[in-house]
């Protein structure tokens, strides 16, 4: 589906390593959407299935309340499942066009690019979106070399579809982003690591509307 580059203007990501104890997901989730996360992606890579489906339908249940749609990293069935809005998927992940039939023509279906061929062949597999990154060196990732800026501007400009940049961004580099084309950038630490997430989304979507 076509989706509006707005969407993407503050893409929340969220990794429970960041969770202080007893901290629950979906209690912090309200902070980011009354301050400017205008998307969010459920990441769970070391949940077992059960545990994950819980945190989907929880996650589901506040995106709902607050009309922010719901997108499920790499778990197609899941998202099918609890009827999230889309999914995220990597390069060695579930192909877009297998998660496009079993999802439909409505769902929001990201893919992840690191240069002008991958985002073009993600763009002609039906992705609605891409994920450029990582944009600077980042703790989330340790496996992956940061994307050249020029890359980043290359990429925005090859494809139709709306780009997000990701990976290791910060207030304070957030700005070097500006004129490469991004629709919006896609955060985990920059929230979920901070002792005040509520300003700490007001802070990056500031910095993100100047983009």
């Amino acid at each position: 589906m076509d989706i509006s580059p707005q969407l993407l203007r503050l893409y929340a990501v969220s990794d429970r390593g960041w969770l202080k104890e007893n901290e629950h997901l979906k209690d912090l989730l309200p902070k980011l959407f009354e301050n400017g996360v205008t998307l969010f992606q459920l990441r769970e890579k070391h949940l077992n299935r059960e545990d994950f489906l819980r945190e989907a339908l929880e996650a589901k249940e506040v995106c709902r309340r607050y009309r922010i749609p719901l997108i499920i990293n790499d778990a197609v069935d899941i998202a099918k499942e609890i009827g999230a809005d889309g999914v995220h998927v990597g390069l060695s992940d579930m192909e877009i066009t297998k998660a496009r039939t079993m999802l439909g023509a409505d769902a929001i279906i990201g893919a992840s690019a690191h240069n002008v061929a991958e985002a073009l062949a993600a763009q002609e597999a039906g992705a609605d979106y891409i994920g450029c990154g990582a944009v600077f060196t980042t703790e989330t990732k340790t496996d992956v070399t940061a994307l050249a800026h020029r890359e980043l501007s290359a990429i925005c400009h090859a494809v139709r579809i709306p780009a997000v940049a990701i990976g290791g961004i910060t207030p304070e580099n957030l700005p070097r982003l500006n004129g490469s084309g991004i629709a919006g950038v896609a955060v985990i630490r920059a929230l979920f690591a901070q002792s005040d997430i509520a300003a700490a989304a007001r802070q990056l979507r500031t910095l993100a509307d100047r983009l």
